[in-house]
This record gives structure tokens, sequence and C-alpha cells, in this order.
């Protein structure tokens, strides 16, 4: 029987449909606006419009790119340099505790400032001419909003996590243009976009100098945040800032509201002492690359069991685990180090990691029967290059592997994310 092709409209919207776009605005860049705007939704997600100059040539080039289609670490030169490389962390040059070593970013940051304090270096030494990362939407507190900072008061402004609905890439073209030097500071599903974008256009390998990334747990959905700040009795609507961590580790939660008031409440109260109240969207939850494998640098938080110490924390001001994968990471921390920007501690090994991040462990030896099960249910999956996904698959029980896999394909259908390609 000969199946009908889909329209432009419909191949785009099916990446929406099976639960893969994250919202990163990659597909407007690449499109252009005549073709694709990324808007917030009905359910309060940032989400591809089809406009009518859509064609199959842009679809193509976004399921080229796009980080729900396809996810890409380091490009296999870069990858083959590393002295080793672990089944689950992927290349590694070295991995070290590290701070900003100005006390004022250190605090202001939602670990221990080491991205906010690298980015300013970067712009301080002349290295990049700008820096591409996130800060808290003005329209939307609860967003985040890509700005291009080129100041190092600039780049402060940025810090703390933005745990909210964000498009880092939705300018990229636009920097790209520009034509200079420049660093990004994104997610690690951002950055496995712009590698994806790497092979299209030569722009990104030669103008992105330095891939900086913390390493993730994922983002909260626009709607699950509106529930959490309902059951503490906050008005959203009232709103006017949100700061989710920093100003200490991980720092308290604070909302501020037009009168000039706010409240503020432990990381802990805010997401539940097992970060019970925390929700992600589903392409988080197949995430085949949380660790930023695409990235010179990515920096992770350091708790024990991933979980902060209520009482500890109070006067912790925080240290990141330095996960350094290429020569450019390497010279980059040594530089920051001798010229007064960063501080570091010990090394640490995998098994500090595993213990630190142990949810990012389960999730990548899981992640390729989750893709498996996608796929027995018609959905789309990744397409995953050198994350070494069924090489982990492969290490497990198959029992558990088939565990996964049927539970994948069956949350896919309940929810309508299956069907026939």
């Amino acid at each position: 029987m000969k199946v009908k092709a889909l329209t432009p409209e419909a191949r785009l919207q099916r990446i929406v449909d099976c639960g893969l776009c994250i919202g990163c605005g990659l597909c407007q860049s690449v499109a252009g606006r005549d073709k694709v705007r990324v808007r917030k939704a009905a359910d309060g997600e940032l989400r591809p419009e089809a406009m009518p100059d859509l064609d199959d040539a842009a679809v193509d080039r976004i399921h080229a790119t796009c980080p729900g289609t396809r996810a890409e670490g380091l490009p296999p030169d870069l990858a083959a340099e590393a002295p080793s490389t672990d089944p689950v962390w992927g290349p590694l040059h070295r991995i070290v505790l590290g701070w900003a070593a100005e006390s004022a970013v250190r605090h202001e940051g939602s670990t221990a400032g080491v991205l906010t304090a690298l980015g300013q270096y970067l712009l301080r030494s002349g290295r990049v001419d700008f820096v591409l990362h996130v800060r808290a939407s003005v329209a939307e507190p609860t967003f985040g909003e890509a700005v291009l900072s080129r100041t190092e008061d600039e780049v402060l402004a940025g810090a703390g996590s933005r745990y909210g609905p964000t498009a880092p890439l939705i300018n990229l073209d636009a920097a790209l243009a520009l034509g200079k030097p420049f660093a990004l500071i994104a997610k690690p599903c951002d950055l496995n976009a712009v590698r994806n974008l790497a092979h299209l256009d030569e722009r990104v390998s030669r103008l992105i100098r330095y891939w900086l990334t913390p390493v993730c747990g994922g983002y909260m959905p626009d709607s699950s945040l509106t529930k959490v700040l309902a059951d503490r009795g906050i008005d959203r609507t009232k709103m006017t800032r949100l700061r989710y961590r920093g100003l200490g580790c991980p720092g308290p939660t604070t909302v501020g509201f037009a009168d000039g008031s706010e409240t503020s409440m432990h990381y802990l109260d805010f997401w539940g002492e097992d970060e019970s109240a925390w929700s992600l969207p589903f392409r988080c939850k197949i995430c085949p690359d949380g660790i930023g494998e695409g990235a010179d640098i990515a920096a992770a938080d350091t708790w024990p069991g991933a979980s902060p110490d209520r009482d500890a924390s109070r006067t912790d001001p925080g240290v990141n685990s330095l996960l350094i994968r290429t020569r450019a990471g390497m010279e980059l921390i040594a530089a920051a180090v001798r010229d007064g920007a960063l501080a570091l501690g010990r090394d640490v090994d995998v098994a500090y990691m595993n213990d630190t991040q142990p949810h990012q462990v389960t999730k990548k030896r899981f992640v390729h029967a989750r893709h498996a099960g996608l796929r027995d249910a018609g959905s789309l999956a990744p397409d995953c290059v050198g994350l070494r996904i069924e090489h982990l698959s492969a290490m497990n029980d198959p029992a558990e592997n088939r565990v996964q896999r049927d539970g994948s394909m069956r949350r896919a259908l309940a929810t309508g994310r299956g069907g026939v390609e």
C-alpha cells in the first residue's frame, strides 16, 4: 500500500507530536522566520509554528539539526584526542573540582560560578568577542531568553540556573552572521543541536571557539511550574522576578512581585526533599546526553546522591566538578587558573561522578532501550552519534533492557506519540 507523503507542516509537527521538541529555537534559526517561528504554545511551551513558506528543504535541514531527531557529541577528531573515554561519562582529559576565584561570582552562581567565571574570563582575555548564553526573561520571569553578552557584568547578570522554557538558539544564525569569535554556554541538548549544525554550516566550527555547559537534569514545563507555584500559594500573574538558585549553593528560590516584596524558600522546600515536585518534558526523560558530551567543559553539581544536605547547604560556598573533554578545555582551565579567574581543588574520578550524578548513569544505561521502545510504537526517536548508547545497552541485563523498552513503547502508545511513519 502506498503511503501518502507528509506535508512539510506535518513533518515539522511530527517532532512536536512525538514529544521530542525542547523549544531550543534552532529550527527558526536554520529555516528563517518566514518559514518557522518559535512561539509560546497553548500548553505554555516554546514550540515551532509552520509559516506559509515552509518547504521540504527547510524541514530536511531541521530534521538534520534538531536535538529531538539527532544527538551528537564531540566531533570524532576531538573525541579521539581524549586520553580516556568512559562508557557513561564520555571523552575525558580530566575531572577536577573547581570554583570561581572571585568570591562574589562564586556566591552569585548556581553552584560555584564556574561557567560564569569562564564566560567573564573569555571576554576579559579577548579570546572571544561575545558570549551567547541565557538569562531570565524580562517579559516572563519563569522563562529564559537568549542574550549576547559583551561585558563581564552582562555575563554575571545571567548567573543562576534557568529551569523554565528557553530558546537559546533562536537567533544563532544572526550570531554567526556577525563573523566574530564567540563562546556558547547552553544546555547539553542545545550543544548537540549546534554540533549537528556544524555539518551544514562551516561557520559553527570556525566562530564558536568555546563550548560550555552545565550537566543537566532537565527543565520544568511551564504548566508544571504553575502548579508548583500555586501549591505554595504564589500567584504567578503577580510575579516580576524568579530566581531558581544562586546566592549560595544551591541558594534560595526567590520570587519577586510588582509591589517590591519577595518570598524565598530553601531549594528543598521548593522542589521537595527528593525533588518530588520536579516534572520533566518527555524529551528530557529519554535524553541521551545530559552530561554535555558536545562541550569542551561540562560543570556539574557535587552533592552526594545528587541532592543537597539541608543544613550543610546553608553555608556551602559551592563546588563544581569539571568534566574537561578537549584540549581547548584543558588550555582554558589552565589559563583561567593562572590569571586568577578560577580555583581548582582535587582531581576526582568517574566513581565520584557516579555518586554525585547517579540519575545520569541510570538514564545513559537505558536510553537505547527507551529509544527502541519509541520506535516499536512507531514514534520518532533521536539518532545518536558517538554517544555509546548501544555499547552501554549491551552491558545491561537483557531483561532490564526489555522492561525499559516495553515501558517506553507502552507510554508512547498511551500518550498518542506512536503511529506509522
